[in-house]
């Protein structure tokens, strides 16, 4: 009896010490097989640190090579979590120096990570503070930081960057592909202290970003930029636009706005600072806009400049709504009614024109669609169809209400004129290049369609050089060379849809020298007061700008510009 009991106890135990064995080999089983890619991988990563090599943004050029975006080092703070013993005590140490709250410093090195940044792209100070304290635990990387020489110079073509140096508006943005290169990677190993070995490990180098040159000149940017803040502040504005362009080539010599904000500060500023009016605003322009009606009165050959209107001394009754003009006029030649701007005869040449021709001269012109500028955030425009205009249409869309525009359909509007009846694709960059294998991509002047003819331009020219030194826009007058433009002053709508009384936009286009021009300006200021015309808010911006390019551009008075330019054209 007591051996048989026995002998159930011996099997047991033996059946027991089986089982464990049969357990212990599946397990061993399964780990080699089914878990050994984590547990080596886990490993990896307690002997090993793998950090991303950051890639050295383009740097971004003036037409003559002076640097408006570049990089420089900035020391980055990152922890080890695991090899901080004591995390409450280099929190507290960290908080005030990296100005930063509790909660965050607490969430980041209380992570089960083996690398996390705490922070980025530190002050010489922050970094000397930091490493006074010799924390284990603790290091930094060196990586680059975007940084902008001229703060608010050119900062709506710009743009900005991120942390991460990432594109976020601008230029930055618009040609990331281009300017943010390829990250690299290293790989080092660790001992069971986690101190670095120096044994040599697989490196990927970064590949740096391409470099872009603009057509933006930064003398001629800080000129506009310059009487831009100035009229801005003296006229009490709510905003406001310049833009400066070659009428031959389409290229942006300058574009600014206001309110502006500095680069290197991005962070703090505005949605209102940041927004760039003059492409993405849209306004109705006023009287610029009757440079339309008049191109097209001289293309169809319906007026002469010596042809009479009637004006009806300042009230002329269309449909259920009067029309009136700034101060009364009787008869009045097409010469001066351009001169003049009178609402009334550009009124009654549209209507000689009809709605059809108005409308697609309008379009000729580049209104109602975007112009395809290489900056982000571009508007279209508007510009409503004829089977959608009033009875009173033909009368507001000629002297530009019910019409919607941005500063720079204005400036190509105008160039249109200047260049001899070409409308010209507007952009900013022209070239994008590689520091080692040169020109990567050049942009080239692009004609979009041709507008008018060139004697149709030329006699434009001459009306438009008579609003300047006869009409509305004798504060836009040079002293040295000729000008010739158009003055603009459009109501604003009030959120009832009426016109007010109170809100107005200031408008100037204008191109100068006029025998050959070589440079067109828009001007733009948003609700000026009290002074809100366009001829005294507006030319003044024009004359001051277009005096001093012209002067930095070193063009010789009147008697000698058509013989430097065509000897320019035939070096060319």
């Amino acid at each position: 009896m007591y051996i048989k009991e026995y002998s159930r106890r011996y099997h047991l135990v033996v059946l027991c010490i089986l089982i464990y064995f049969a357990l212990l080999i599946s397990r061993l089983f399964f780990i080699q097989f089914f878990n050994s890619h984590y547990l080596s991988s886990l490993a990896a990563k307690q002997h090993s640190l793998f950090i991303e090599l950051p890639a050295q943004r383009g740097i971004i050029f003036d037409a003559r090579m002076r640097p408006l975006a570049i990089n420089i080092a900035a020391d980055s703070l990152y922890a080890l979590p695991r090899e901080i013993k004591d995390k409450e005590k280099v929190i507290n140490q960290l908080l005030p120096i990296l100005n930063t709250n509790y909660e965050f410093l607490k969430d980041r090195l209380y992570r089960n990570k083996s690398f996390i940044w705490l922070a980025r792209k530190l002050t010489p100070q922050q970094v000397e503070q930091i490493r006074a304290l010799k924390i284990k635990g603790l290091g930094f990387l060196r990586e680059n930081k975007r940084a902008y020489p001229n703060g608010y110079l050119a900062s709506h073509i710009i743009g900005f960057v991120g942390i991460d140096n990432q594109g976020l508006e601008g230029l930055e943005l618009f040609y990331e592909h281009y300017l943010k290169g390829s990250a690299g990677w290293a790989s080092f190993l660790k001992d069971a202290r986690q101190n670095r070995l120096n044994i040599g490990q697989p490196m990927f180098p970064p590949k740096n970003g391409l470099d872009i040159v603009l057509t933006i000149d930064e003398v001629i940017q800080y000129i506009a930029e310059r009487e831009l803040e100035k009229a801005f502040r003296q006229s009490n504005a709510k905003g406001a636009s310049v833009i400066v362009m070659d009428p031959y080539t389409g290229r942006i010599l300058a574009l600014a706005n206001r309110p502006s904000f500095d680069l290197n500060y991005a962070f703090l500023a505005s949605r209102d600072a940041i927004r760039n009016r003059a492409i993405c605003d849209l306004f109705e322009p006023g009287s610029v806009f009757k440079i339309v009606t008049a191109s097209a009165a001289l293309e169809e050959k319906k007026v002469m400049e010596e042809d009479k209107f009637f004006c009806e001394n300042g009230s002329y009754r269309l449909a259920n709504h009067t029309l009136s003009d700034h101060k009364p006029h009787g008869w009045l030649t097409f010469k001066e009614v351009i001169e003049q701007s009178s609402n009334i005869g550009v009124t009654k040449i549209a209507q000689m024109l009809g709605p059809e021709v108005v409308y697609r001269y309008a379009r000729l012109f580049g209104f109602g669609k975007n112009l395809g500028i290489d900056l982000p955030g571009e508007a279209d425009g508007l510009i409503k169809e004829t089977k959608f205009w009033s009875k009173t249409s033909i009368a507001a869309i000629p002297m530009g209400q019910e019409v919607g525009v941005t500063a720079l359909q204005l400036a190509t509007a105008i160039a249109a004129i200047a260049n001899g009846g070409y409308l010209m694709k507007p952009y900013i960059v022209k070239r994008i290049q590689d520091r080692q294998q040169g020109i990567i991509k050049e942009n080239r002047p692009l004609v979009i369609r041709r507008v008018i003819s060139v004697d149709t331009a030329e006699r434009m020219k001459i009306l438009l050089r008579g609003v300047v030194e006869n009409g509305t826009g004798k504060l836009a007058k040079l002293t040295e060379f000729s000008a010739a433009g158009k003055t603009g002053t459009a109501q604003k709508l009030e959120a009832d849809g009426t016109y007010s009384h109170r809100k107005f936009v200031a408008s100037f286009v204008g191109f100068a020298p006029c025998e050959e021009p070589l440079i067109t300006i828009a001007v733009v200021i948003d609700e000026p007061h009290p002074y809100y015309f366009g001829g005294v808010v507006a030319s003044p911006v024009f004359k001051n700008i277009a005096e001093d390019v012209l002067r930095y551009l070193r063009v010789k008075p009147l008697e000698e510009e058509i013989s430097r330019l065509d000897e320019a054209k035939r070096t060319n």
